[in-house]
C-alpha cells in the first residue's frame, strides 16, 4: 500500500521560506529547476518546486524513484553535486541525466535531528553550472538545515495538538462515563437507603430477611457496575459490605 505523504507536503508548504529559498537556489545558481522531494523506500514526491525551465512538476507530483538520483542519496545520505554531465566521470553514462535531460545537477539530503532522511533540496538544468564550490554546497547545506528545522518544528506542534485534543477526549469521556455510572448506582443506593431505615424500624425477622435480600441485589448491581472501572474496586467494595 502506498504511503500516504500528504501530511509531509503540507509541512513543506506551510514553511514560509521555503519559496524563497527556492528562489535563491536558483538565482545564485542560474539553475532553471530546484524543488523539495519528499523520499522514502518506495517514492519521490515533490512537495515544493520552482520552475523556469517546464520541467513539469508541481507539488504532489512524482517521479518514478528508481530513476532518480535522490534514491542514491537517501542510501548514501550524502549530497551529489555535477557541474557537467557529460564531463562527469561518475555520472557521464548515468541512466538520470539521460532521462531528464539535464547537465548540471545539485542534490542536498534533509536529515532530521534524530538521523531520520526526510528527502532533498535539489536543483537540475538542461545547462551546465558552476556548482561544485564550498559556497554554493554550503548554501544548500544550510537551507536543508533550515528545512529539516522547520519540519521538526511543525512535527511538534501537531504531537502538541494530538496530545491536547486526546486530552480533551479523555476529560470529556470520564465526564460522560461518571454521569453514566452515578445514573446506574442511583437506583441501588436509593433501594440500600430504604432498606437500613425500613430495618430500624422493623422487629420482625422475616421483614427483615426481606429487606436483607433486597439490599443483597442492590449491592450486587452496584458491584456490576463497579467492575467495569475496576474489578479490585469492585472486590473491595463487595468485601467491604460483607465485613460490616
Amino acid at each position: 500500500m502506498a504511503t500516504d505523504l500528504s501530511a509531509d507536503i503540507a509541512a513543506v508548504q506551510g514553511i514560509a521560506a521555503v519559496p524563497r529559498i527556492l528562489e535563491v537556489v536558483c538565482r545564485s545558481t542560474g539553475m532553471g529547476f530546484a524543488a523539495v522531494a519528499r523520499v522514502t523506500e518506495q517514492r519521490w514526491v515533490c512537495c515544493a518546486v520552482r520552475d523556469e525551465i517546464a520541467f513539469g512538476l508541481a507539488p504532489g507530483g512524482e517521479l518514478e524513484l528508481e530513476t532518480t538520483i535522490c534514491h542514491e542519496i537517501r542510501q548514501s545520505h550524502e549530497a551529489v553535486v555535477i557541474d557537467n554531465v557529460a564531463e562527469d566521470a561518475a555520472y557521464c553514462g548515468h541512466h538520470t541525466p539521460a532521462k531528464y535531460g539535464f547537465q548540471s545537477y545539485i542534490s542536498m539530503p534533509i536529515i532530521l535531528a534524530d538521523g531520520t532522511f526526510f528527502g532533498t533540496l535539489c536543483a537540475i538544468d538542461p545547462r551546465p553550472a558552476r556548482l561544485n564550490t564550498p559556497q554554493t554546497v554550503g548554501m544548500f547545506k544550510l537551507f536543508a538545515e533550515l528545512i529539516a528545522t522547520h519540519l521538526e518544528a511543525v512535527g511538534r506542534l501537531a504531537a502538541s495538538e494530538a496530545r491536547l485534543l486526546n486530552e480533551r477526549e479523555t476529560s470529556e469521556l470520564r465526564e460522560q462515563f461518571i454521569a453514566v455510572l452515578g445514573h446506574d448506582l442511583r437506583n441501588p443506593l436509593a433501594s440500600i437507603a430504604a432498606g437500613t431505615r425500613m430495618l430500624a424500624k422493623e422487629d420482625s425477622k422475616q421483614a427483615t430477611g426481606e429487606i436483607l435480600g433486597l439490599i443483597q441485589k442492590s449491592v450486587a448491581r452496584m458491584s456490576a457496575n463497579i467492575s467495569a472501572v475496576s474489578p479490585v474496586a469492585a472486590v473491595s467494595a463487595t468485601e467491604g459490605t460483607l465485613s460490616d
